[in-house]
């Protein structure tokens, strides 16, 4: 990996990334699949743990997913289709023109843009498809949406500078190619509460907040979760609308 700027916040809780972070909806990769000019070869940049990678290995030939943290790559999976490769996003492997879809989920915001903006005219061909989404503000039950906002407001200030983008749903990016509309896609999930205390966990802030303070913050809000969720291994409906830019090389 040879980015010397990438600013590596997931190395350290890959383990609980990778089994806490939800999966996409089915039909986001359909309209992906749909939209894109072939179906030979997609690109999942910055993938983590591979979850959008599953997504478009039903419906791609092959996928090229990657990215800059190998701790990450290490507990990703996916069908045998899938090839993961340690390499920074701006600067791929990938050969000119080769590519019907390049995605980058919920990691745009991370990334230097103008240089994978670049990468993405390079390795995209005539008519290929760039699709980048993001999701914030979990959606929970009301009788649990005081507990939760507690914690939200305990965390906010640890974030890192870039998650900031993601609150403003990658609104200002100066975007390549012309713009496609997309239809509106929302991640649901029904999960006990250790699940969602994992997620929870999983976050960037969170790591950062224990790191500098030795105070868990996931920890220190659980009791109050736990007293309005009730039984812990009762289901409930989560949800996030997710944040979608698509963009097709000319």
């Amino acid at each position: 990996m040879d980015r010397p700027d990438f600013k590596d916040h997931f190395s350290a809780v890959a383990q609980a990334y990778a089994q806490a972070r939800p999966e996409y909806p089915q039909a986001l990769f359909d309209w992906i699949a749909a939209q894109a000019p072939g179906r030979g070869l997609a690109w999942d940049a910055a993938c983590g743990s591979g979850q959008a990678s599953r997504g478009l290995a039903g419906h791609f030939a092959a996928v090229h997913a990657s990215d800059a943290s190998a701790e990450q790559l290490a507990r990703a999976v996916a069908p045998a289709n899938v090839r993961f490769v340690v390499e920074p996003a701006e600067r791929s492997s990938l050969p000119d023109a080769a590519v019907d879809a390049v995605c980058v989920a919920q990691a745009l915001h991370w990334l230097a843009q103008p240089e994978f903006f670049a990468e993405c005219a390079r390795v995209l061909r005539p008519g290929g498809l760039l699709v980048a989404w993001s999701y914030e503000g979990i959606r929970v039950p009301s009788d649990i949406a005081e507990e939760a906002d507690a914690f939200a407001r305990d965390i906010f200030a640890w974030w890192p500078p870039e998650r900031v983008l993601v609150g403003t749903g990658y609104a200002d990016f100066d975007w390549p190619f012309a713009p496609v509309q997309a239809p509106a896609f929302t991640l649901e999930v029904d999960w006990p509460l250790p699940r969602l205390l994992g997620y929870y966990a999983s976050y960037s802030a969170t790591r950062r907040c224990r790191g500098v303070t030795g105070v868990d913050p996931v920890a220190r809000h659980a009791p109050a979760l736990a007293r309005a969720w009730g039984d812990p291994a009762r289901l409930r409906r989560l949800s996030w609308p997710l944040y979608l830019h698509a963009r097709r090389k000319p």
